[in-house]
């Protein structure tokens, strides 16, 4: 069985990072993937897709939290998972989401970098992937590592 799904689209807001009792963290990405066309009529359409994105893997939530703000453009890759919740009046709630964790979760960075670690709009393609995180501008982002127990 084969549970991956990938998506290209821009972030609609900075990464939200929480911590967890046992010290572990999440960071929570909005990613929105617009398709644009043209109706029979000639029109100009467009839809937007919000796609709620959630981080586990320690090395991907580094790089999310120091190089990707509102705006950043992103490709995700990770597993397709419905969780159930009880909200604050104990009534059932479901999320779903895109989870990058363990092997399979890819975050890549589809800008570039500018000057302060803000990011440029021409295509950079740093990227992270499997626990690890990388990138092609200098020394400041490590290439390719991937974390080893």
């Amino acid at each position: 069985m084969l549970n991956k799904c990938t998506f290209i689209g821009n972030l609609g807001r900075d990464p939200e990072i929480r911590s967890f009792a046992n010290g572990n963290k999440v960071c929570n990405l909005r990613v929105a993937c617009t398709e644009k066309w043209k109706d029979k009529d000639g029109n100009r359409q467009e839809k937007t897709e919000w796609i709620p994105v959630a981080i586990f893997q320690e090395g991907l939530i580094r790089v999310a939290e120091q190089y990707l703000r509102k705006g950043s453009k992103v490709y995700v890759s990770g597993k397709f998972t419905t969780r159930k919740y009880q909200d604050q009046s104990g009534a059932d709630r479901y999320s779903t989401e895109i989870v990058l964790q363990g092997f399979g979760g890819t975050l890549v960075m589809l800008d570039g970098k500018q000057e302060g670690g803000q990011q440029s709009g021409h295509e950079g393609g740093q990227s992270a992937s499997q626990g690890g995180y990388g990138g092609g501008m200098g020394d400041e982002i490590p290439f390719m590592r991937e974390d080893r127990a």
